[in-house]
């Protein structure tokens, strides 16, 4: 037996309400440039417009102009999906709150998970959709996959309950001694003062 190896996401279908609700939320509130649209080709009373979350990749969703939004929380039944996370800036998510506020949309404010900062809100159908910002960049070479293996090693040998900011820091020196050589003998922290 073997596995079939997924290379990322290749796109997100949602169910959508009308067109033009549709297109002012993704690419009105979220940005998402709205880069093509056609039928829903397993259902022709249904449109399927595709928008570019930022990495070139696709989330797109059906619409129909009979469904009208609904503004109840989606299900978060076994199966259903929780909510969809986009990656800020964080020049950006420092600024979300204040435009979320000026378009009246109830939201979570900032919240600290350890290795990023979320705000979450849902769209007009109730979908929760969270804005998320990593509080480190990867050393050059690596992902941020790399980083959050090492920070979660780090975090589970110190016996901490979640990953924090030192287990970044840590995780990130880790990274670099390990990828990068130097003339010093001795690598250590040193204290020059």
């Amino acid at each position: 037996m073997r596995k079939l190896q997924t290379q990322g996401v290749h796109h997100i279908t949602l169910t959508g309400a009308d067109r033009q609700s549709t297109i002012d939320f993704w690419e009105g509130v979220l940005g998402m440039p709205f880069v093509f649209d056609q039928p829903n080709l397993d259902n022709p009373d249904e449109g399927h417009l595709y928008f570019d979350p930022g990495d070139g990749r696709l989330i797109t969703v059906f619409t129909n102009e009979a469904r009208a939004p609904v503004h109840d929380r989606t299900p978060t039944d076994p199966g259903c999906v929780h909510h969809l996370a986009f990656a800020v800036s964080m020049a950006t998510h420092r600024q979300a709150v204040e435009r979320l506020d000026e378009r009246g949309i109830r939201h979570s404010g900032v919240k600290d998970r350890g290795f990023m900062d979320s705000i979450y809100f849902t769209d007009p159908l109730g979908l929760l959709i969270e804005l998320a910002c990593y509080k480190f960049d990867p050393p050059r070479g690596f992902a941020h996959a790399d980083v959050m293996i090492a920070a979660h090693r780090l975090r589970v040998a110190r016996g901490d309950d979640h990953i924090a900011e030192v287990h970044l820091a840590d995780a990130i020196e880790e990274l670099i001694a390990g990828s990068q050589g130097s003339l010093s003998g001795d690598r250590g922290a040193k204290n020059p003062y």
